[in-house]
Protein backbone atom coordinates (compact mmCIF):
# COMPACT_ATOMS: atom_id res chain seq x y z
CA UNK A 1 0.00 0.00 0.00
CA UNK A 2 1.56 3.55 -0.70
CA UNK A 3 2.09 5.64 2.25
CA UNK A 4 3.10 9.20 0.56
CA UNK A 5 0.26 11.33 -0.17
CA UNK A 6 1.49 12.77 -3.98
CA UNK A 7 -1.30 12.27 -6.31
CA UNK A 8 -1.13 13.60 -10.55
CA UNK A 9 -4.09 14.67 -10.91
CA UNK A 10 -3.94 15.03 -15.08
CA UNK A 11 -6.56 17.76 -16.55
CA UNK A 12 -6.44 19.41 -12.69
CA UNK A 13 -6.85 22.71 -14.47
CA UNK A 14 -10.66 22.09 -16.08
CA UNK A 15 -14.10 22.29 -13.81
CA UNK A 16 -13.84 18.55 -12.19
CA UNK A 17 -10.11 18.25 -11.80
CA UNK A 18 -9.48 21.52 -10.22
CA UNK A 19 -12.71 20.41 -7.82
CA UNK A 20 -10.63 17.56 -7.27
CA UNK A 21 -7.44 19.33 -6.60
CA UNK A 22 -9.11 21.90 -3.93
CA UNK A 23 -10.55 18.58 -2.22
CA UNK A 24 -7.76 16.42 -2.08
CA UNK A 25 -5.66 19.61 -0.17
CA UNK A 26 -8.53 19.70 2.11
CA UNK A 27 -8.52 16.43 2.78
CA UNK A 28 -4.59 16.34 3.34
CA UNK A 29 -3.20 15.36 0.03
CA UNK A 30 -0.74 16.96 -2.23
CA UNK A 31 -2.21 16.60 -5.51
CA UNK A 32 0.23 17.66 -8.65
CA UNK A 33 -1.72 18.39 -11.60
CA UNK A 34 -0.37 17.87 -15.07
CA UNK A 35 -2.35 19.72 -18.05
CA UNK A 36 -1.82 20.73 -21.87
CA UNK A 37 -4.27 24.10 -20.82
CA UNK A 38 -6.51 23.19 -24.07
CA UNK A 39 -9.37 23.46 -22.07
CA UNK A 40 -8.41 23.92 -18.70
CA UNK A 41 -7.62 27.01 -17.10
CA UNK A 42 -4.29 28.66 -15.46
CA UNK A 43 -6.15 30.97 -13.02
CA UNK A 44 -7.93 27.37 -11.74
CA UNK A 45 -5.16 26.13 -10.38
CA UNK A 46 -3.28 27.52 -7.12
CA UNK A 47 -1.04 26.66 -4.37
CA UNK A 48 -0.02 23.77 -5.81
CA UNK A 49 2.17 22.37 -8.37
CA UNK A 50 1.28 22.54 -11.90
CA UNK A 51 3.06 21.19 -14.87
CA UNK A 52 2.15 22.40 -18.32
CA UNK A 53 2.49 19.43 -20.79
CA UNK A 54 0.82 17.04 -22.33
CA UNK A 55 0.15 12.69 -20.99
CA UNK A 56 1.26 11.88 -24.48
CA UNK A 57 4.71 12.96 -23.45
CA UNK A 58 6.48 10.08 -22.23
CA UNK A 59 9.77 12.06 -21.88
CA UNK A 60 7.87 14.06 -19.08
CA UNK A 61 5.79 11.87 -17.54
CA UNK A 62 9.23 9.83 -16.84
CA UNK A 63 10.53 13.31 -15.15
CA UNK A 64 7.46 13.55 -13.04
CA UNK A 65 7.75 10.08 -11.94
CA UNK A 66 11.33 10.22 -11.25
CA UNK A 67 11.25 13.66 -9.15
CA UNK A 68 7.84 12.60 -7.34
CA UNK A 69 6.76 9.25 -5.24
CA UNK A 70 3.21 9.20 -6.59
CA UNK A 71 0.99 6.91 -5.08
CA UNK A 72 -2.26 7.18 -7.35
CA UNK A 73 -2.64 8.97 -10.59
CA UNK A 74 -6.70 10.37 -11.67
CA UNK A 75 -7.55 11.52 -15.13
CA UNK A 76 -9.50 13.77 -16.11
CA UNK A 77 -7.41 15.11 -19.18
CA UNK A 78 -10.59 14.17 -21.46
CA UNK A 79 -12.24 16.09 -24.49
CA UNK A 80 -15.86 15.63 -23.68
CA UNK A 81 -17.87 17.42 -26.23
CA UNK A 82 -20.18 15.00 -28.22
CA UNK A 83 -20.82 16.50 -31.26
CA UNK A 84 -17.13 17.73 -32.10
CA UNK A 85 -16.50 14.08 -31.30
CA UNK A 86 -18.73 13.04 -33.82
CA UNK A 87 -17.34 15.93 -36.72
CA UNK A 88 -13.50 15.31 -35.31
CA UNK A 89 -13.43 11.10 -34.57
CA UNK A 90 -9.52 11.69 -35.00
CA UNK A 91 -8.82 14.02 -32.41
CA UNK A 92 -11.15 12.41 -29.82
CA UNK A 93 -9.20 8.93 -30.30
CA UNK A 94 -5.57 10.77 -30.04
CA UNK A 95 -6.40 12.24 -27.02
CA UNK A 96 -8.59 10.60 -24.76
CA UNK A 97 -7.25 6.99 -26.40
CA UNK A 98 -3.65 7.08 -27.54
CA UNK A 99 -2.68 9.74 -25.21
CA UNK A 100 -4.41 7.69 -22.11
CA UNK A 101 -2.18 4.39 -23.42
CA UNK A 102 1.07 6.41 -23.02
CA UNK A 103 0.20 7.37 -19.40
CA UNK A 104 -0.62 4.26 -18.02
CA UNK A 105 2.33 2.34 -19.71
CA UNK A 106 4.41 5.43 -17.83
CA UNK A 107 2.50 4.03 -14.50
CA UNK A 108 3.76 0.59 -15.11
CA UNK A 109 6.88 1.51 -15.86
CA UNK A 110 7.03 3.55 -12.47
CA UNK A 111 5.38 0.67 -10.63
CA UNK A 112 2.39 3.32 -9.54
CA UNK A 113 -0.77 0.87 -8.83
CA UNK A 114 -3.97 3.12 -8.52
CA UNK A 115 -5.85 4.76 -11.47
CA UNK A 116 -9.10 6.44 -11.14
CA UNK A 117 -10.57 7.16 -14.53
CA UNK A 118 -13.45 9.82 -15.21
CA UNK A 119 -15.06 7.84 -17.68
CA UNK A 120 -19.15 8.43 -18.32
CA UNK A 121 -22.76 7.44 -18.57
CA UNK A 122 -22.08 7.90 -22.64
CA UNK A 123 -20.37 4.17 -22.39
CA UNK A 124 -24.12 3.15 -22.12
CA UNK A 125 -25.47 4.59 -25.47
CA UNK A 126 -29.31 4.36 -25.82
CA UNK A 127 -30.47 3.78 -22.70
CA UNK A 128 -32.74 0.45 -23.00
CA UNK A 129 -34.20 0.98 -19.27
CA UNK A 130 -34.06 3.53 -16.40
CA UNK A 131 -32.71 3.89 -13.87
CA UNK A 132 -28.93 2.68 -15.83
CA UNK A 133 -27.13 0.21 -13.40
CA UNK A 134 -23.84 -1.28 -14.20
CA UNK A 135 -24.96 -4.32 -16.00
CA UNK A 136 -26.48 -2.00 -18.37
CA UNK A 137 -24.82 -3.05 -22.00
CA UNK A 138 -22.40 -1.01 -23.36
CA UNK A 139 -23.25 0.23 -26.45
CA UNK A 140 -21.91 3.70 -26.70
CA UNK A 141 -22.86 5.89 -29.83
CA UNK A 142 -20.44 8.55 -30.54
CA UNK A 143 -16.71 8.56 -31.25
CA UNK A 144 -16.56 10.54 -27.31
CA UNK A 145 -18.42 7.93 -25.90
CA UNK A 146 -16.06 5.39 -27.80
CA UNK A 147 -13.41 6.24 -26.27
CA UNK A 148 -14.40 5.89 -22.89
CA UNK A 149 -15.59 2.88 -23.21
CA UNK A 150 -12.30 1.33 -25.29
CA UNK A 151 -10.24 2.65 -21.93
CA UNK A 152 -12.09 0.69 -19.49
CA UNK A 153 -11.52 -2.09 -21.69
CA UNK A 154 -7.97 -1.52 -21.75
CA UNK A 155 -7.93 -1.16 -18.03
CA UNK A 156 -9.88 -4.25 -17.78
CA UNK A 157 -6.73 -5.64 -19.36
CA UNK A 158 -4.25 -4.03 -17.45
CA UNK A 159 -5.84 -5.13 -14.25
CA UNK A 160 -5.86 -8.62 -15.65
CA UNK A 161 -2.23 -9.14 -16.84
CA UNK A 162 -0.70 -6.14 -14.64
CA UNK A 163 -0.42 -5.51 -10.83
CA UNK A 164 -2.36 -2.64 -11.37
CA UNK A 165 -5.92 -1.35 -10.09
CA UNK A 166 -8.22 0.67 -11.46
CA UNK A 167 -12.06 2.30 -10.46
CA UNK A 168 -13.87 3.60 -13.51
CA UNK A 169 -16.70 6.16 -12.54
CA UNK A 170 -19.20 6.87 -14.76
CA UNK A 171 -20.39 10.16 -14.71
CA UNK A 172 -23.98 11.46 -15.08
CA UNK A 173 -24.54 15.08 -15.06
CA UNK A 174 -21.90 17.33 -13.42
CA UNK A 175 -23.24 20.17 -12.26
CA UNK A 176 -22.43 22.34 -9.63
CA UNK A 177 -19.56 24.16 -7.90
CA UNK A 178 -18.06 24.84 -4.61
CA UNK A 179 -19.37 27.58 -3.28
CA UNK A 180 -15.80 28.02 -0.50
CA UNK A 181 -13.88 28.41 -3.68
CA UNK A 182 -13.55 31.01 -6.91
CA UNK A 183 -13.92 27.51 -9.09
CA UNK A 184 -16.65 27.58 -12.11
CA UNK A 185 -17.72 25.38 -14.78
CA UNK A 186 -16.06 27.20 -17.80
CA UNK A 187 -16.58 25.35 -21.21
CA UNK A 188 -15.86 26.54 -24.43
CA UNK A 189 -18.06 26.41 -26.01
CA UNK A 190 -20.37 25.96 -23.16
CA UNK A 191 -22.83 23.39 -23.71
CA UNK A 192 -24.32 22.18 -19.57
CA UNK A 193 -27.58 23.67 -19.60
CA UNK A 194 -27.21 25.05 -15.86
CA UNK A 195 -24.50 26.85 -16.64
CA UNK A 196 -26.65 27.91 -20.03
CA UNK A 197 -29.62 28.85 -18.17
CA UNK A 198 -27.94 31.16 -15.72
CA UNK A 199 -25.64 32.72 -19.12
CA UNK A 200 -29.09 33.62 -20.21
CA UNK A 201 -30.28 34.86 -17.52
CA UNK A 202 -27.03 37.26 -17.23
CA UNK A 203 -26.87 38.77 -20.56
CA UNK A 204 -31.04 38.36 -20.88
CA UNK A 205 -31.39 36.02 -23.17
CA UNK A 206 -33.84 33.39 -24.05
CA UNK A 207 -32.90 30.07 -23.40
CA UNK A 208 -33.67 27.22 -26.13
CA UNK A 209 -35.20 23.66 -24.94
CA UNK A 210 -34.41 21.06 -27.45
CA UNK A 211 -37.61 19.50 -27.98
CA UNK A 212 -40.29 19.27 -26.18
CA UNK A 213 -42.03 16.09 -27.35
CA UNK A 214 -40.50 13.46 -25.46
CA UNK A 215 -42.42 10.71 -23.79
CA UNK A 216 -41.74 12.60 -19.85
CA UNK A 217 -44.51 14.05 -17.84
CA UNK A 218 -43.85 17.82 -19.62
CA UNK A 219 -42.27 16.69 -22.54
CA UNK A 220 -38.82 17.29 -22.04
CA UNK A 221 -35.58 15.39 -21.19
CA UNK A 222 -34.60 14.14 -18.09
CA UNK A 223 -31.21 14.12 -16.77
CA UNK A 224 -29.58 13.13 -13.21
CA UNK A 225 -27.46 16.27 -12.13
CA UNK A 226 -24.58 15.08 -9.37
CA UNK A 227 -22.24 17.96 -7.76
CA UNK A 228 -19.03 18.61 -9.10
CA UNK A 229 -18.38 18.71 -5.37
CA UNK A 230 -20.41 15.17 -4.48
CA UNK A 231 -17.74 13.80 -7.47
CA UNK A 232 -14.62 14.44 -5.78
CA UNK A 233 -15.59 12.58 -2.43
CA UNK A 234 -16.55 9.48 -4.25
CA UNK A 235 -13.09 9.75 -5.96
CA UNK A 236 -11.34 10.18 -3.10
CA UNK A 237 -13.98 6.87 -1.41
CA UNK A 238 -12.98 5.61 -4.75
CA UNK A 239 -9.22 5.40 -4.20
CA UNK A 240 -9.00 4.59 -0.47
CA UNK A 241 -11.75 1.11 -2.14
CA UNK A 242 -9.03 0.39 -4.51
CA UNK A 243 -5.84 0.44 -1.72
CA UNK A 244 -8.10 -1.57 1.00
CA UNK A 245 -9.45 -4.65 -1.32
CA UNK A 246 -7.31 -4.04 -3.93
CA UNK A 247 -10.27 -5.01 -6.92
CA UNK A 248 -10.96 -2.81 -9.83
CA UNK A 249 -14.31 -1.93 -10.29
CA UNK A 250 -16.61 0.74 -12.83
CA UNK A 251 -19.69 2.22 -10.93
CA UNK A 252 -22.16 4.79 -11.73
CA UNK A 253 -21.78 8.35 -10.04
CA UNK A 254 -25.29 10.09 -10.28
CA UNK A 255 -28.15 10.31 -7.72
CA UNK A 256 -30.77 7.98 -8.82
CA UNK A 257 -33.23 11.08 -9.07
CA UNK A 258 -34.03 12.96 -12.50
CA UNK A 259 -35.05 16.49 -13.31
CA UNK A 260 -36.22 17.58 -16.63
CA UNK A 261 -35.21 20.72 -18.80
CA UNK A 262 -38.00 22.68 -17.66
CA UNK A 263 -37.94 21.30 -14.30
CA UNK A 264 -34.68 22.55 -13.66
CA UNK A 265 -35.45 25.94 -15.68
CA UNK A 266 -37.76 26.74 -13.02
CA UNK A 267 -35.70 25.86 -10.21
CA UNK A 268 -33.03 28.12 -11.90
CA UNK A 269 -36.34 30.87 -11.76
CA UNK A 270 -37.09 30.34 -7.93
CA UNK A 271 -33.78 30.29 -6.61
CA UNK A 272 -32.51 33.54 -8.67
CA UNK A 273 -35.85 35.64 -8.86
CA UNK A 274 -35.03 36.18 -12.40
CA UNK A 275 -37.42 35.56 -15.33
CA UNK A 276 -36.02 33.42 -17.99
CA UNK A 277 -37.24 33.88 -21.48
CA UNK A 278 -37.59 29.94 -23.21
CA UNK A 279 -37.42 29.09 -26.60
CA UNK A 280 -38.42 25.96 -28.32
CA UNK A 281 -36.15 24.01 -30.49
CA UNK A 282 -35.78 21.41 -32.57
CA UNK A 283 -34.88 17.55 -30.79
CA UNK A 284 -31.15 16.98 -31.32
CA UNK A 285 -30.02 14.23 -32.61
CA UNK A 286 -28.76 11.28 -30.10
CA UNK A 287 -31.08 12.35 -26.99
CA UNK A 288 -32.30 10.45 -24.79
CA UNK A 289 -35.91 11.23 -23.37
CA UNK A 290 -33.95 9.77 -19.94
CA UNK A 291 -30.93 9.20 -18.81
CA UNK A 292 -30.98 8.69 -14.82
CA UNK A 293 -28.38 6.48 -12.61
CA UNK A 294 -28.98 3.79 -10.37
CA UNK A 295 -26.32 4.02 -7.77
CA UNK A 296 -26.60 1.52 -5.78
CA UNK A 297 -23.80 0.07 -6.22
CA UNK A 298 -21.27 2.98 -5.56
CA UNK A 299 -23.07 4.09 -2.68
CA UNK A 300 -22.62 0.39 -1.19
CA UNK A 301 -19.01 -0.24 -2.24
CA UNK A 302 -17.47 3.46 -1.50
CA UNK A 303 -20.16 4.29 1.44
CA UNK A 304 -20.79 7.51 -0.81
CA UNK A 305 -23.91 9.55 -0.55
CA UNK A 306 -24.11 12.92 -2.20
CA UNK A 307 -24.83 15.43 0.06
CA UNK A 308 -25.14 18.54 -2.48
CA UNK A 309 -26.91 17.26 -5.51
CA UNK A 310 -30.15 18.54 -4.76
CA UNK A 311 -31.12 20.30 -7.90
CA UNK A 312 -31.75 23.61 -5.99
CA UNK A 313 -28.32 23.74 -3.80
CA UNK A 314 -26.65 23.33 -7.61
CA UNK A 315 -27.95 25.57 -9.26
CA UNK A 316 -27.64 27.99 -5.92
CA UNK A 317 -24.01 27.15 -5.70
CA UNK A 318 -23.37 28.15 -9.55
CA UNK A 319 -25.60 31.32 -9.08
CA UNK A 320 -23.45 32.60 -6.07
CA UNK A 321 -20.87 32.11 -8.65
CA UNK A 322 -22.51 34.83 -11.22
CA UNK A 323 -24.79 37.38 -9.37
CA UNK A 324 -22.73 39.45 -8.51
CA UNK A 325 -22.85 40.28 -12.16
CA UNK A 326 -26.43 40.57 -12.98
CA UNK A 327 -28.35 43.28 -11.84
CA UNK A 328 -31.09 42.63 -9.37
CA UNK A 329 -34.53 40.71 -10.32
CA UNK A 330 -37.60 41.62 -8.87
CA UNK A 331 -38.70 38.57 -10.96
CA UNK A 332 -40.16 36.16 -7.77
CA UNK A 333 -42.49 34.12 -10.06
CA UNK A 334 -41.87 30.06 -11.67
Amino acid sequence: MPTEKNILIVGGAGFIGSHMVYYLKKMGYTPIVLDNFSTGHRNAVQDVECIEGDIADTHLLDQIFSKHTISAVMHFASLIQVGESVHEPGKYYANNVAATIHLLNAMLKWKIQYFIFSSSAAVYGEPQYTPIDEQHPLLPINPYGRSKWIIEKILEDFARAYDFHYAALRYFNAAGRDPETTLKECHEPESHLIPLILKAIEKKQPITIYGQDYSTPDGTCIRDYVHVSDLCSAHLLALNTLIKTQQSFSCNLGTGEGYSVQQVIDTARQVTGCPIEVKIGPRRDGDPAVLVADPTFAMHKLNWQPVCSDLSTIIQHVWQGVAEAVPVCNYRGV
